[in-house]
């Protein structure tokens, strides 16, 4: 099961108690405090780890609690602090407040880390508060409480090139053939529920990350269909290959549809339709693919590709054209 968006409570182990005791030894009569102070709770802390794939083992877990610090004791001895608590999620997990509804974090590289709920201090003993003017205090403090939160954890897919398009265009189809990723295949819409990641592999030292993401429906910026299922994780992919299906088993237009998307993306984020786009007209081996491929390169004013994720036609031309955009992209970036 993948499951990218979940809601937890987190709550650090509070601090343990400081100790109020004397020093009791044989021909000692007035040993002084000596009650020590109590352990640190355990922190609840967000790891992202390569491996992880999904929010899964989250969702079956709603509360999250870090251990509470040992209090303290006599003849000076400190409580042992609480464990921290290392939660797991995959790379490209954002970390928001639920309550509040702000980003506490984006953990978009693996190792990225968040101390989501900190634990509660520990408690001091009575000899702490020994002074000059205080030889014998009886006073102690308890622990301190740990932090507690409400969490949404929401999973936004890392990927350098995301495929969009209608349901049906061809997106997971060309998946399996340019990476060994194996997505769901059928001639119904919406196969694909859950975005499929693979790495297209160019040369021995050149290779990059493709995501399959859900059809795209007219209305999905306003949550129609997987609607914000689709746009959450295409807003990781800095290159877009966009895929029109020439002929439409629903009897739409393909144009009309290739604009569609244009505008939903719009509508969910003006920066997304912005990106770098790779437009592509798929299944080439039907009829009339040609013809469309070419009214929908002059209607644009670029480039468009003819490929067959079937036959193979076009592939590598439009995976090299993939490879300078994200290349000229990285170069970009670096000199910035």
């Amino acid at each position: 099961m993948f499951v990218d968006r979940v809601q937890i409570e987190v709550e650090a182990g509070g601090g343990g108690n400081g100790c109020s005791s004397f020093r009791r030894e044989r021909y000692i009569p007035k040993g002084g405090p000596d009650g020590g102070d109590g352990g640190d709770g355990g922190s609840i802390i967000i790891l992202a780890e390569e491996g992880v794939n999904s929010l899964v083992q989250l969702a079956h877990q709603h509360h999250w609690r870090g251990k509470r610090g040992g209090h303290g004791s006599g003849a000076n001895r400190t409580g042992r602090k609480g464990e921290d608590m290392v939660i797991k999620v995959p790379p490209g997990t954002v970390v928001i407040d639920a309550k509040e509804n702000f980003v506490l974090k984006d953990l978009a590289k693996d190792g990225d880390q968040l101390i989501a709920a900190r634990g509660g201090k520990g408690g001091r003993g009575n000899l702490s508060f020994k002074s000059s003017t205080n030889r014998a205090p009886r006073e102690c403090q308890p622990g301190d409480p740990g932090e507690k939160r409400l969490l949404t954890l929401e999973l936004k897919s890392i990927a350098d090139v995301g495929l969009i398009g209608k349901p049906n265009a061809g997106k997971s189809t060309l998946l399996s053939r340019l990476s060994r990723a194996r997505p769901e295949i059928a001639d119904y819409p919406f196969t694909t529920k859950f975005p499929n990641l693979g790495q297209v592999q160019i040369d021995i030292d050149t290779s990059f990350i493709l995501a399959d993401i859900p059809g795209l429906i007219e209305g999905a910026a306003e949550g129609v269909g997987l609607g914000h299922e689709f746009l959450r994780h295409v807003e990781r992919a800095g290159l877009l290959v966009h895929l029109i299906e020439p002929a439409p088993v629903d009897g739409t237009d393909p144009m009309e549809n290739y604009h569609s998307i244009r505008k939903e993306l719009e509508a969910y984020n003006p920066k997304l339709a912005a990106r770098p786009e790779v437009t592509c007209v798929t299944k080439a081996e039907l009829p009339g693919a040609e013809e469309f491929r070419s009214t929908l390169q002059q209607e644009l004013g670029r480039d468009v590709f003819l490929i067959s994720a079937v036959t193979g036609q076009g592939l590598n031309e439009m995976v090299r054209q993939v490879a300078q955009q994200l290349e000229a992209a990285k170069n970009e970036t670096e000199e910035a």
